[in-house]
This record gives C-alpha cells, structure tokens and sequence, in this order.
C-alpha cells in the first residue's frame, strides 16, 4: 500500500471523529490504530467518555484538541459540522444499543460512517440504516475485520472466479473460550453492558462472534443463508446469557453448511475456521494461521497460497502489505477495511471513479443481512430447531 489514494484525490487526509473507545476498551485502540496504519486519517475529534471531564482527559492523552474531546455525541456532530475543518467520518464503536442512534445522526449531518459490529441490535433500526444510508448516498464500512485479511480475499476471488466450481457445502465455527471457567460466574451486580439483552443485544454469543462467522461464510462464498435451524443457549450451568450457538444452513444456491460459534471451548483462543466445498474442490483457512490458505482441488494435488505469493488474485495483493513470506494478522485486516473506506470516501467527496476493489468492505446491507440471522437463529431455536427464513426481503427503490 504506497500509494495514497486519499492524498491524491484530496490533497489531504480525510478527519475524522471517534465516538466510543475510550480508555481501557481494546476495540478503541484497534480502530484507531486501524485508521492511522496506512497514514489515511487525522483523528481531530472524539467522544471517549460520557463524563466531559474523562474524555477530555483521554482526547488530551490522544493529542485531541480540548475543545474538540466531547462529553456528548450530538454535541460533537453539531459543532464538527460547523467548523470549516470539521471531521470528515465519524467512527462509532460504542455499547450495541447506541449504534442506531448515532448512525443516524451522523448521516443525517452528512459525515460518512464507519461502524463495529453488530450494525443494530433489531432488524427494524438495521433497516432505518438501510434507508438513510440510500436517503443520503455517504459510504457506510461495517467492520467485519476479518473480511480485511488477504487469504480470505484471495478465497473470495478464487471462489467468485470458479475455481471451486458450484459451491455445495460450507463449514464455519468461530470457537472461543473465555467464558468456559464456571467459577467466573456472569456478574450479577453493575452488570456490564454486554450482558444486558437490552443493550447487547438478544443473544451475546451471537452478537459478538456468531455474526462474524455468519459474514465470513456470505463474504467467501457469495451466497445468502436461506434458511436456519438452530440451537441457541448457554452450556455453563445458571448462566443467563447465550455461550453457545449452532445451526444448519440452507444457501440462497441449494448448498448446506453447518455453523457453530461458542465461548465456552476451555483452553481455545480465537479459533475463527471456515471449509468451503465446491464441486471442483475445497478451500480452508483459519484465522489463527491467517497467511494460508489451502487449495484442495478435486483431481490435483493440495495447493498452499500466501500473500503476494504465486497464484495471488489482486484483491489479495491489495490487501497485503508486506513482502511475501512475513506474517500479516489482526491489525493489517482491520486497517484494510479503514484503508478501503477512504478511498471510497475520498472518491465520493472528490467527483473521481473508485477502484473496484475498494468496495470489498462490508455495509449497511451486510449489517441487516447479519441482523436478520441473528434473529431467525433464535427463532429457530426457540421452537426447538424449526428451520426458519433467514433470508432479508429488502424493497427495491
């Protein structure tokens, strides 16, 4: 990534607002670093506490003018809009619930917007970010992370190219396990936003990794999930909120996939692992080995591609920046994601064309479809497995 296309388009970098991430918050640090990776963003504003005293405090920290660390989010967005070098994008990694809000409002006073994940916590305020996204024709980056490491573009391409011939099968599980001790028990006082279905959302388990499984398995492939019958719930005994989740899948293609995502697998760390089986052979990558991607046609011997090396499609040279051979991971796929939605923004803000390849991020149409999986999983699973609609039905304007 030497070029900037940013600079080239702008003159300069795009500003940008934060809102949410403040100290003490990994996913803070991770869209901030992600921002500034490919030298494509200034970070001139933010709200990182609710309390105006602890984010100026933290804006200080981050060299953020005084004036411009805010204690209120509608506050930050009135005043970066009247300001001549007002932000540019604002990103919002705040608590689930809030991500509706602020979205539309940040749309609405004509900032682009860059979101973590999950889009919404309903379907009904996934589809208003539909709609006002459409309404007001800004770029809007979901930051399904994953999608932004260079094999998982590589088996993306390679599917979308035939390679594996008609997709059949698909095997995804996003297996975690820092909730597997029974004797760290939920927290019953000053219960953290995460476990609170109000604010969480109706599944945790769902919301922070079964939606990024769901994804992975419709970035790679293409497809849609039809349909789901799932087993949604926790294994730890007395916990309240959801630990583990499974599910058989129909794709928008006839093909069957299976799903399952837990936080309760002892001793496991990150284990993100999708197979897809196409009738001319097999693709497999796991995140925790991110710079491999194995090849398993039908009729030839097995085939390893890595970043930059032979065999790369271009959106995986895109999205590798280092030379072949050196391990890339978390941060670079993050950053990728950062690095695509500026250009797509500069492009939009400066009347030029945007590469193709910029586009690869996920949206708003990605954070609904996830929504929209989220709620049939638990569906199903309240009737016991019953397969269930997952598909979004959006009208066309």
């Amino acid at each position: 990534m030497d070029r900037n296309p940013v600079f080239e388009m702008l003159g300069r970098r795009l500003r940008l607002a934060v809102v949410g991430g403040g100290p003490g918050s990994f996913i803070g640090g991770m869209h901030r670093a992600a921002a500034r990776l490919d030298d494509r963003y200034d970070l001139v504003a933010g709200v990182l506490s609710s309390d105006p005293g602890r984010s100026q405090v933290a804006g200080a920290a981050m060299g953020l003018d005084p004036a411009r660390a805010h204690g209120d989010v509608m506050e930050l967005l009135e005043s970066e809009r009247a300001r001549s070098d007002g932000a540019d994008v604002v990103a919002i990694m705040t608590p689930n619930d809030s991500h509706h809000e602020y979205v539309l409002a940040a749309l609405d006073r004509g900032f682009d917007v860059i979101c973590d994940k999950p889009m919404t916590n309903t379907l009904d305020e996934a589809l208003d970010v539909v709609a006002k996204v459409r309404e007001t024709g800004l770029v809007f980056c979901l930051t399904h992370n994953y999608t932004g490491y260079p094999m998982v573009r590589q088996a993306r391409a390679m599917v979308a190219a035939g390679d594996l011939g008609e997709i059949r099968l698909v095997q995804v599980s996003y297996v975690q396990g820092g909730k597997a001790d029974e004797q760290d028990p939920d927290p019953a006082d000053g219960l953290p936003w995460r476990y609170d279905p109000v604010r969480g959302g109706p599944s945790l388990v769902m919301g922070d990794i079964g939606t990024h499984a769901h994804n992975l398995a419709r970035f790679i492939t293409g497809l849609e999930v039809a349909e789901v019958s799932a087993e949604i719930g926790h294994v730890v005994p007395n916990r309240l909120v959801d630990d583990y989740g499974a599910a058989m899948l129909r794709f928008s293609n006839g093909a069957r996939g299976t799903f399952w995502v837990t936080q309760t697998a002892a001793g496991v760390e990150n284990g993100l692992e999708i197979r897809v089986s196409g009738t001319k052979g097999s693709l497999e990558w796991h995140q925790e080995r991110p710079t491999r991607l194995v090849f398993k046609p039908l009729d030839g011997p097995v085939r390893v591609f890595t970043p930059n090396g032979p065999g790369a499609y271009p959106a995986t040279v895109r999205a590798s920046r280092i030379v072949a051979g050196h391990p890339e991971g978390f941060h670079e796929a993050f950053a990728n994601l950062y690095s695509d939605a500026a250009e797509a923004i500069a492009a939009r803000r400066s009347g030029n064309p945007v590469d193709p390849l910029a586009l690869d991020f996920p949206n708003e149409i990605d954070g609904a479809i996830g929504v929209r999986f989220v709620d049939a999983a638990v569906a199903s699973s309240k009737t016991n497995g019953q397969w269930t609609d997952a598909a979004l039905h959006l009208e066309v304007s």
